[in-house]
């Protein structure tokens, strides 16, 4: 059961992060563009390629259970910069606005919590190489 309990986990997960991450931000290149120099993120067109790279090899990485516990912690590190960046809740007026942020950035810790338990652990029997 545990085994089969890691493969889903590594499918969702992994899927989230290829399909909701780094597609996404391909297909909407510039509105994710904009939107991330709204929020000022420095270097702005050189994260996004990065992050968009980062959440393509890691992503497939998860999915494949090859070298995914260094893959799950890297995403970790990217989504806690992610939430730093993009969801500034705290930076802004009281409001709808605010609130979404501030549902993304709980949101996103929750994934990142997952991302570390995944990090720590075997990816189990299901899996690309040893």
């Amino acid at each position: 059961m545990s085994n089969v309990n890691l493969l889903l986990g590594r499918i969702i997960i992994g899927i989230y992060f290829l399909v909701f991450g780094a597609i996404f931000k391909l297909f909407n290149y510039e509105f994710t563009l904009n939107y991330m120099f709204d929020h000022q993120v420095p270097y702005t067109e050189i994260s996004l390629i990065i992050t968009i790279v980062l959440q393509s090899i890691c992503s497939v990485s998860i999915l494949v259970g090859y070298y995914s516990k260094l893959s799950a912690f890297v995403l970790a590190l990217l989504t806690i910069l992610i939430n730093y960046y993009m969801h500034d809740f705290w930076n802004m007026s009281e409001g709808l606005e605010q609130r979404h942020e501030l549902q993304n950035f709980v949101k996103n810790t929750g994934i990142i919590a997952g991302l570390l338990i995944l990090s720590a652990v075997h990816p189990g029997k299901y899996k690309l190489g040893h």
